[in-house]
């Protein structure tokens, strides 16, 4: 008598793969927000890349008055898409919730991101719609918005750290092999990266400035492999999960 060919835990149950359509849904957000956001951040409201904060005030008020308009633009949509990003790190959370270690470590991962959404984002636009709402403020009001904005956005630190480590410790101890172990030190870099920007609440120029070599544009570097990373492989877990698989609580 011949032995049955071993067929998938999926097929076994007479479940078919390639993920639920809800599922897929939030996924195909997460690209489109991001890319929004990429040109709102670049080309609208111009952080990306950072202007500089070794310069005169009288140089941080031309900033607002030259760029004002495609500010209150970019940050106007910014604000209206900012649930994009509530979106994004759901997906993240609900495949984190698929792995063997529990979901302690995805209501880690959601909290510190959130709380990272009102320095990281929230705190600058507010900075920099305040300083255009107004260009003939005092110029030393206009300085200290401009100062704060940068410091808040490119400085925000210990609340994504906290959101990457709990990432990384989740992957690490996961058995159900959701994500690759490898992401887990990709993370960690991201909490790497988030360290070496403190510097930038010190020096006005250099490497470890705002806009550094070190404090951003590394930064960068390692965010957009960790991003990009995530996005491939939240549409592998996505497909890799059954579409008539029980609901997560």
């Amino acid at each position: 008598m011949s032995t049955p060919t071993p067929a998938s835990s999926a097929e076994t149950a007479g479940r078919a793969p390639g993920g639920k359509p809800d599922v897929w849904l939030i996924y195909w957000i997460f690209p489109g927000f991001y890319a929004a956001f990429g040109v709102i951040i670049c080309l609208l409201t111009r952080v990306t890349p950072p202007p500089r904060p070794d310069i005169a005030t009288v140089d941080k008020v031309a900033f607002f008055t030259a760029h004002g308009t495609t500010i209150q633009i970019g940050f106007g949509l910014l604000l209206i898409l900012l649930g994009g990003a509530a979106v994004t790190n759901g997906i993240v959370v609900y495949h984190m919730k698929r792995m063997s270690v529990g979901s302690v470590l995805a209501y880690g991962y959601l909290g510190g991101m959130a709380v990272g959404a009102l320095p990281g984002f929230l705190l600058v636009a507010a900075c920099f719609l305040t300083a255009t709402f107004r260009t003939d403020r005092n110029p030393e009001v206009l300085g200290m918005l401009y100062d704060l904005g940068m410091l808040s956005y490119n400085g925000s630190l210990g609340c994504f750290s906290a959101a990457y480590l709990a990432l990384a410790i989740a992957i690490v101890y996961d058995k159900n092999e959701i994500f690759p172990r490898w992401f887990a030190y990709v993370s960690i870099w991201q909490i790497i990266t988030e360290v070496i920007a403190t510097q930038m609440f010190v020096f006005h120029a250099g490497p470890f400035a705002w806009n550094g070599s070190l404090a951003f544009w590394w930064s960068v570097v390692v965010f957009s492999v960790w991003l990009g990373a995530l996005m491939v492989l939240l549409k592998r877990a996505t497909e890799r999960e059954p579409a008539d698989s029980p609901a997560l609580d």
